[in-house]
């Protein structure tokens, strides 16, 4: 049974509902596959869910994911598995922040539409790569080994 958690957004606390049970299968799916492509680089570790990242000095976010550099220790990709009831701080507000610190990537997974938004940074902030669905495959080409269908995300 997952629990409600915090997060600390320009210095102020924001609580978070505890995850569906839908939200953690996919979370879970989701840190499997990455922690399998994962094995054997030693340029990239893979926290645990939710675990707190402070992105900068007013913020410590919680992402569904969260793969770092081992070099810098700094977030390369995060992952937001969206929640029907409380969407807006993952899509607008963390969002927002992921842009203002230039996250190299971040994946918006929403399971209400059963989709994926695909971001990449460049020089002007985030910008939409893709929005991913059914049988396309969801991939990064900076971990090679990662690859799996949309669909085998959202699986019931």
């Amino acid at each position: 049974m997952s629990h409600g958690y915090e997060e600390i957004i320009e210095g102020a606390t924001l609580p978070r509902n505890a995850p569906t049970d839908r939200h953690e299968l996919i979370c879970r799916r989701l840190h499997a596959e990455i922690g399998t492509s994962i094995n054997g680089l030693t340029a990239m570790q893979l926290l645990p869910p939710r675990m707190k990242v402070q992105v900068d000095r007013h913020s410590t976010l919680c992402p569904d994911l969260s793969l770092v550099t081992t070099a810098s220790n700094k977030l390369f990709l995060a992952v937001e598995v969206i929640s029907r009831d409380d969407h807006h701080p993952d899509t607008v507000t963390k969002k927002e922040i992921y842009e203002q610190i230039r996250i190299p990537r971040l994946w918006i997974v929403d399971p209400r539409y059963d989709n994926i938004e695909i971001y990449h940074s460049f020089e002007f902030g985030l910008q939409l790569k893709g929005i991913l669905a059914g049988s396309e495959i969801l991939q990064e080409k900076l971990i090679p080994q990662f690859s799996m269908t949309v669909a085998q995300l959202f699986a019931a």
